[in-house]
């Protein structure tokens, strides 16, 4: 039954990205966003996760993107993404976080928001690590109005700063576990990014892909990138 449904639903979704891609052929959703550069800095927890990159101790560099998803117009909330392209040793593994409650049950409920510094993001998704089921989140270390989500006054607002987040990890009704935290600063090289972040195929070392995840996920990627006709 759960894989029926993850399946129905996949195939779901990549219709409405294939609908939307008639209006915004190269990103469906998430269309503009922020170029952000920086570090992870992972302390062992109190608790591990059972995710092998998660629970060693260490720093990795990390490319990121700020985005709204729907795109709605400025002075809107929107649901927020924040997509990671972080190095390991095995390569670069990709985490996509979006705007939710971290909260049971809301951290499995996606929210709008107005300002990036007043929101919460989580894997939404559960990875699979070898003690069962794991979720990732990340938290502003400064709350408040002084990060807008638009683009461009985001921009304007971080300027020459650095954005501060908690990482978390925490079983999908458990309490969320600090882990480390993510540091990130405007790219000088780039306004927004053109990459196109994949977390079931890179995949952060030691973290599994339930396959009703795998389902409901891939066919929006898949026709995400697919070229009109």
């Amino acid at each position: 039954m759960k894989n029926s449904f993850s399946g129905a639903a996949g195939q779901t979704l990549a219709a409405a990205f294939k609908a939307l891609k008639v209006l915004r052929p190269h990103r469906p959703i998430h269309p503009t966003g922020v170029a952000l550069a920086g570090t992870i800095e992972k302390s062992r927890s109190c608790v591990g996760s059972g995710i092998m990159w998660v629970d060693s101790p260490g720093t990795a560099a990390v490319s990121a993107r700020l985005s709204r998803s729907l795109g709605m117009p400025a002075g809107w909330p929107d649901i927020l993404g924040l997509a990671l392209r972080i190095t390991t040793e095995a390569g670069p593994a990709d985490v996509l976080l979006a705007s939710t409650a971290m909260s049971w049950p809301g951290r499995l409920l996606l929210t709008a928001h107005l300002y990036a510094s007043n929101c919460k993001l989580t894997s939404l998704m559960p990875y699979k690590g070898s003690r069962g089921p794991v979720l990732l989140a990340a938290r502003p270390e400064v709350t408040g109005t002084g990060l807008p989500a638009t683009p461009d006054a985001f921009r304007h607002a971080l300027a020459t700063d650095t954005w501060s987040l908690g990482l978390y990890h925490a079983r999908p009704t458990g309490p969320w576990i600090r882990f480390g935290t993510l540091f990130l600063s405007l790219d000088p090289g780039a306004a927004d990014l053109n990459t196109r972040f994949d977390p079931l195929q890179n995949r952060l070392p030691g973290a599994g892909t339930y396959n009703w995840a795998g389902r409901l996920r891939k066919p929006s990627y898949e026709a995400a990138r697919q070229p009109l006709p």
